[in-house]
């Protein structure tokens, strides 16, 4: 049986927490053992008291910041409380469906691969349409990401990113809020696990994305911020 650790960063979820805790307990089965880790990153809503709540009814782990400092602080935590064999990204929005896990951890399990990530731009699932600059800045910023780290993903800001724990343990994550996701991507093209560079997959995963008005966070100032990140880690 494999142990899948899902840690799920949270800040002002309190509408979709249980929801989306609920959705990744379901893909436990007799070949996938779960442990969930709740990061609350000091929320000013319920979202920390519906994280303890959920913590006591299904064993979940719930660690939590005092000060507000961002997603990539908040996996940073997560990932080292992280006992399984894989470590996966899940956050609390409902934007990804947890189901898709059960894919994305498949060719880790077989052997294949050290690191997973989804991409919602090579996948026949649903999409949700929504905000087409959006969709240009993040092909603007996968595109620039390729270019420094010499990989051909096609959805480097996915959320969907899966690790073989030895691999994201010992990784030192530097950014606290969205860069973490361009820092992550740069350092797996550059790290060597027993002297190999590691075997990345991405597989088409389906995408519900929300509004503003739906509590969406990630803003322009992030995307100039990735940009100076890809730059950074890219040369380092």
């Amino acid at each position: 049986m494999i142990k899948l650790s899902v840690v799920i960063p949270a800040y002002n979820e309190e509408k979709t927490l249980k929801a989306c805790v609920e959705r990744v307990l379901a893909i436990a089965d007799k070949d996938v053992a779960l442990e969930i880790i709740i990061v609350d990153d000091a929320s000013k809503d319920r979202t920390a008291e519906v994280a303890k709540s959920l913590a006591e009814a299904h064993g979940i782990k719930f660690l939590f910041h005092t000060v507000n400092q961002g997603k990539g602080a908040a996996l940073r935590t997560g990932f080292k409380g992280a006992t399984g064999d894989i470590v996966a990204v899940q956050d609390a929005d409902l934007e990804y469906d947890p189901m898709d896990l059960k894919r994305l951890i498949k060719p880790i399990v077989d052997g294949r691969a050290d690191v997973t990530l989804g991409s919602r731009f090579i996948s026949s699932q649903e999409r949700r349409v929504l905000y087409f600059w959006h969709y240009v800045a993040n092909k603007i910023l996968t595109l620039a990401s390729n270019m420094f780290s010499g990989l051909n993903l096609s959805d480097m800001e996915t959320c969907y990113k899966i690790f073989r724990r030895e691999v994201i343990q010992a990784i030192t994550i530097e950014e606290n809020r969205f860069g973490f996701e361009p820092e992550i991507v740069a350092k797996i093209a550059k790290f060597r696990l027993n002297g190999r560079a590691l075997r990345i997959y991405e597989m088409g995963i389906s995408y519900s994305g929300r509004t503003y008005e739906e509590g969406k966070k990630i803003g322009w100032k992030d995307g100039v911020r990735a940009l100076y990140v890809i730059v950074k880690y890219g040369f380092c």
